[in-house]
C-alpha cells in the first residue's frame, strides 16, 4: 500500500509517465511500483519540488506502491540539519508520508566506495590530478571533442592506491578526483570521463568527519535507486542528458536491481524564480525576511502565507506532467487557492484602514449581538454573533466627501447598508486641522435590522464594519508578487526585477473580536477584502490572496 495519507482519486490522471507505469505493470515487468523523492538538504523546498513530490507520492498512491524520501546528502559544505528538518516538515504538510522508508545517500557511502573500487579494478575508473580549470579545458565543448587526461593511463593498482589514500585524508581539497573512464570523444559531455568522487574535508550532518571524499550526484543517485529497489526514477528534464551515464553506471556495477530514469518538464512560473541558488541569494542578501517569507515560492513561505496544501496538490494535478517546458501563470495557482478557500474559509469582518463612525441616534451605552453567516457556501459552517454598538469602524476607502458618479458607497447624505446590521445615513463629516476626515456622524434606521428595509427601499452598497469598543487590534501585511517582471532575469539581473511594492504593512487595523483567538496558520476570508492567515507573530495577519486577480486587472489596463 502507498505510505501517504492522500487517497487515490477515483479517476486517476493520465500522462506519459503514468502510461509507462501502467504499461510496466500490465506487462509484468514490475509487480510493485517504488518511486522516490530525493532532495538535496541544502535549502528549503519550493513549488518545483512540490510538483515532484505530488508526482512521486501520487504515482505510489495511484498504483498501490510506495514512495521513499531520500536525502541526497553528498555535499556537506552546503548541507545542514535545519534543511533536513524543514524538508520533512514540508512533505508531511503537503499531505504525504514515507512511512518507514526514510533514507539518506550517506547510508550507502560504504557500498558506493566499494563499487568505486570495483570500477577501478575493472579499469573503468582512474584517479586524476587535473585541476578543475584544466579538467574543463580537457573536456572540450559541444562542438569539439575532449582530450584524454595525462593521468588516464595509470594502472589499476596505482589508481586503487591513490583512491585509498584519498579516503585516508592524505590529500587536500580539490587536488585529486576519481573519474569514470568512458569516452572523451562522446557527443554527450556527461560521458567524457565524469567525476565520481572528489575530496572535501568538511563536517557532514550525519557522518561528521568519517569521510573526506564524497560521491558526486550522478554516482550516488542511480546506485541508491538500485539499492532501494526503485522501479521508476522520475526527475526533471535537465537530467535527460545524464541518463546515459545513469545507465552506464548501472550496467557496469553489480547492483541488486535495474532502475530506469524518466524525465518530465520542470515547473516554471511567472513572477517567480524557482532556483534554490537564487532563493538563497534572496535570503542571504536581505531581500526577504527568510526562507519562509510569505512572498517566497518556498513551501514554508506559502504555508505561512495561508495557501492550503490541498490547493497546491490541485494545482499540480491541473498543470499535469509533460515533456515540454512551459511557463505556468501564477494566476493558475491563485485560482486553485481561491477555489479551495471560497468553499471552506469562514468569513469574518476586519477594517484595515479604519474610519470612525458615530451613530448619533443609537442609544449611548447600548449594544447588541447580531447574527452573521460563517460561510454562505457551506451551510454546516453555521453562524456567529458579532457585537454592534453606537461607535463603529468602517474602511476609509468606503467614504468619499465628493463621490464621483460611479461611487456607490458612503458619502454625505447617502444611505448604505451595514452588513448583517442596519441602514445608515451620513449626516456630518468631522475633519482635523489639516482637512483630513477623521470621523463620520450618521443616523440609523432601526426598522432595517438584518439589512433589509420593510418598505422595500434599496441601497446600492453594503459595507463591512467592526464595533469600536470590541475590536481587536492587528498588523496586516499585504503581499504581492515578489517580482514585477513576468520572467525575472530575462532582460538582465533578476534582482533588478524585484517588485518594490511586494509588501505593504498596515498597522492599527481593527478586527471583529473572534479573530483575536484565531490559531496561527488558519486562513479566513475578511469580507470584501480577501483571504488572510494568522501569522505566528502575535497580532499579525498575512494576506493570502485578494478576492480577485487584481494584478491581472491592473496589467490589462496598463
Amino acid at each position: 500500500m502507498a505510505e501517504n495519507n492522500i487517497d487515490a482519486t477515483s479517476e486517476a490522471p493520465s500522462d506519459f509517465i503514468r502510461d509507462i507505469v501502467r504499461g510496466d505493470l500490465d506487462a509484468g515487468r514490475h509487480t510493485d511500483i517504488v518511486t522516490r523523492f530525493p532532495p538535496e538538504p541544502n535549502g528549503y523546498l519550493h513549488m518545483g519540488h512540490a510538483k515532484s513530490i505530488c508526482l512521486n507520492f501520487g504515482l505510489a498512491g495511484e498504483f498501490g506502491g510506495r514512495c521513499h524520501l531520500r536525502f541526497d546528502d553528498t555535499n556537506p559544505a552546503r548541507e545542514e540539519q535545519e534543511y533536513i528538518d524543514a524538508i520533512m516538515e514540508d512533505v508531511r504538510w503537503l499531505g504525504f508520508d514515507w512511512g518507514t522508508h526514510l533514507y539518506y545517500a550517506s547510508d550507502n557511502f560504504e557500498q558506493l566506495y566499494a563499487w568505486a573500487e570495483h570500477l577501478i579494478e575493472a579499469g573503468k575508473a582512474y584517479v586524476d590530478d587535473l585541476s578543475a580549470e584544466d579538467m574543463r579545458e580537457y573536456r572540450g565543448t559541444l562542438l569539439t571533442s575532449g582530450r584524454d587526461s595525462p593521468y588516464r593511463t595509470r594502472t589499476a593498482d596505482e589508481n586503487l592506491d591513490l583512491f585509498r589514500r584519498m579516503r585516508a585524508g592524505e590529500f587536500g581539497d580539490g587536488t585529486r578526483t576519481l573519474r569514470a573512464k568512458i569516452d572523451m570523444a562522446s557527443g554527450n559531455i556527461n560521458l567524457r570521463d565524469p567525476v565520481l568522487y572528489r575530496i572535501l574535508h568538511a563536517d557532514h550532518p550525519r557522518t561528521h568527519d568519517a569521510w573526506c571524499i564524497y560521491p558526486n550526484y550522478d554516482f550516488a543517485h542511480g546506485q541508491s535507486d538500485a539499492i532501494e529497489g526503485i522501479t521508476h526514477s522520475v526527475c526533471t528534464l535537465e537530467f535527460e542528458d545524464h541518463r546515459p551515464l545513469y545507465d552506464w553506471l548501472i550496467e557496469n556495477l553489480p547492483v541488486p536491481a535495474i532502475p530506469h530514469q524518466y524525465e518530465f518538464a520542470r515547473l516554471n512560473m511567472t513572477h517567480t524564480v524557482l532556483s534554490k541558488r537564487r532563493l538563497m541569494e534572496l535570503v542571504d542578501g536581505g531581500h526577504v525576511t527568510g526562507w519562509d517569507d510569505p512572498r517566497m515560492p518556498t513551501i514554508s513561505g506559502m504555508r505561512r502565507r495561508g495557501i492550503p496544501a490541498a490547493a497546491i496538490r490541485d494545482f499540480a494535478a491541473r498543470i499535469g506532467v509533460s515533456k515540454s517546458n512551459a511557463v505556468q501563470e501564477v494566476a493558475a495557482l491563485d485560482a486553485c487557492v481561491r477555489d479551495y478557500l471560497n468553499q471552506r474559509a469562514v468569513r469574518r469582518m476586519a477594517v484595515l484602514k479604519p474610519l470612525k463612525v458615530v451613530i448619533e441616534n443609537y442609544p449611548e451605552g447600548d449594544g447588541e449581538m447580531l447574527d452573521a453567516i460563517n460561510n454562505p457556501n457551506d451551510e454546516s459552517a453555521g453562524s456567529r454573533q458579532v457585537p454592534f454598538a453606537r461607535e463603529l469602524y468602517i474602511e476609509a476607502d468606503d467614504f468619499m466627501e465628493e463621490p464621483p458618479k460611479k461611487f456607490f458607497r458612503l458619502g454625505p447624505g447617502r444611505e448604505v447598508r451595514l452588513r448583517y446590521a442596519y441602514f445608515i445615513t451620513c449626516t456630518d463629516v468631522i475633519k482635523d486641522q489639516a482637512g483630513n476626515v477623521t470621523e463620520l456622524r450618521c443616523t440609523y434606521d432601526p426598522e432595517t435590522k438584518g439589512g433589509n428595509a420593510p418598505d422595500g427601499r434599496k441601497v446600492k452598497a453594503t459595507l463591512h464594519w467592526v464595533s469600536a469598543a470590541h475590536a481587536a487590534d492587528a498588523e496586516v501585511r499585504l503581499y504581492d508578487h515578489l517580482f514585477a517582471a513576468e520572467e525575472p532575469g530575462v532582460e538582465g539581473d533578476y534582482l533588478s526585477d524585484l517588485n518594490p511594492d511586494s509588501l505593504e504593512v498596515l498597522t492599527g487595523c481593527k478586527l471583529e473580536p473572534s479573530l483575536a483567538d484565531l490559531a496561527p496558520g488558519e486562513t479566513v476570508q475578511f469580507e470584501r477584502l480577501g483571504y488572510f492567515c494568522r501569522d505566528a507573530d502575535a497580532g499579525v495577519f498575512n494576506r493570502t490572496l485578494s478576492l480577485r486577480d487584481t494584478w491581472a486587472k491592473a496589467k490589462s489596463k496598463g
